[in-house]
């Protein structure tokens, strides 16, 4: 969280004009939308919180998100009555309140979220939901529920329904089966525009990294991440091209929001950092991550629930499907070793562990999976990095 300064010149007449003074936000709202790299943007936003020993809106009780799908209730995090608007960082799942949100975070809080092309966003959906959603549950594969949607899908179906179609819509706090109207769909994006500072595109992840980092003046160790929770390739289904245009239709409510924000984003790069630096910045970003890997991962790659050997690493595996993890290194030091654990530990693992630490007299968070801390043991064996 460095000041950008410009080095001093020994020649008076050579000494630019100071910068604007930079200071990095630390009071930020993540809305984490589904399927669209947002476990990545949580990992991230949780060890920035730990860096600089910030407060993290958790969920409540034995609860892993905050109350999704019921729209966001103030109450939903713990210990909102003692603690009231002196969170810094929320960005567990939730569906967005706005009214309840300010009542949780302080009115400097930077907001943000992050979408995705619907294309890729409903297979994946598909794929990751298939044996839970009761439309995609009673279709063959992502065609043939594609090609008459209406015979799977029923709205009464609502809360497993909501991963069918126009997921995101549904994640920003509207209606998911609302009708496409031209004026209603402009009234929700600016409301949009109104409640978020900043919508990243998952679909251009690195140069969103880069344009987060700008935007909240942080460094570019805080915005290095390991990709989390993906699924084996082997998973994807391959859309026909008429089932591509037919989610255009079915999701026209996402492709709407999508198509907007994708113009905002590239619009916001242009005026704020230009796509010179960008494309600059975007290497040494890539270039620090690989640096990462090669320092702390055993196999340079994500590998496989079956082959991920420190079940503790082991990401939530939801139904039938095959989340990806990552193997780390032996014999890294203590330091090292903690600072690559905390670029792979999956999303509830972080949380729970994170929550044992704010919490420390709460009853541990259930779930069922092995956890790499607990507050005792990060208090007694491991040092923090810096």
């Amino acid at each position: 969280m460095k000041n950008k300064n410009y080095l001093i010149s020994k020649s008076h007449e050579e000494l630019p004009m100071p910068p604007t003074p930079c200071h990095a936000k630390t009071n930020v709202m993540f809305l984490k939308t589904h399927k669209t790299a947002s476990s990545t943007v949580l990992n991230i936003m949780f060890r920035f919180a730990e860096r600089y020993n910030l407060t993290v809106a958790l969920p409540a009780g034995e609860f892993v998100h905050l109350g999704y799908p019921k729209t966001f209730l103030a109450h939903f995090v713990e210990e909102f009555k003692a603690i009231g608007q002196n969170y810094n960082i929320m960005c567990n799942h939730l569906r967005f309140n706005p009214s309840e949100v300010r009542k949780v975070m302080p009115a400097d809080t930077f907001y943000f979220s992050i979408l995705r092309n619907p294309i890729h966003l409903l297979e994946s959906s598909y794929v990751y939901y298939k044996d839970y959603a009761p439309a995609f549950k009673i279709s063959k594969d992502v065609n043939e529920y594609l090609a008459s949607p209406m015979k799977y899908y029923y709205p009464e179906d609502y809360e497993q329904n909501i991963y069918a179609r126009n997921i995101m819509w549904f994640d920003f706090g509207y209606n998911n089966n609302a009708k496409d109207n031209e004026k209603y769909i402009q009234a929700v994006l600016k409301k949009i525009e109104q409640n978020f500072h900043l919508i990243l595109i998952a679909d251009y992840f690195d140069e969103s990294m880069i344009l987060l980092k700008h935007a909240l003046c942080w460094d570019l160790d805080d915005v290095i991440y390991f990709k989390l929770n993906s699924r084996s390739k082997d998973t994807v289904q391959t859309l026909t091209p008429k089932s591509k245009e037919q989610i255009k239709v079915w999701c026209s409510l996402d492709w709407k929001l999508y198509l907007h924000f994708n113009q905002s984003f590239w619009r916001r790069i242009k005026e704020t950092i230009g796509l010179e630096e960008l494309k600059e910045e975007v290497n040494h970003l890539r270039m620090r991550q690989k640096e990462l890997m090669e320092t702390c991962l055993l196999d340079q790659k994500a590998v496989g629930k079956d082959d991920i050997k420190n079940k503790a690493l082991l990401p939530f595996q939801f139904r039938s499907t095959n989340i990806l993890g990552y193997n780390l290194k032996e014999d890294l030091d203590n330091r090292t070793l903690r600072t690559c654990q905390k670029m792979v530990i999956p999303e509830l693992q972080y949380m729970s562990y994170l929550y044992s630490v704010q919490h420390p007299h709460k009853k541990r968070k259930p779930l069922g999976l092995p956890l790499l801390w607990t507050s005792f043991q990060e208090k007694t064996q491991l040092p923090t990095p810096i």
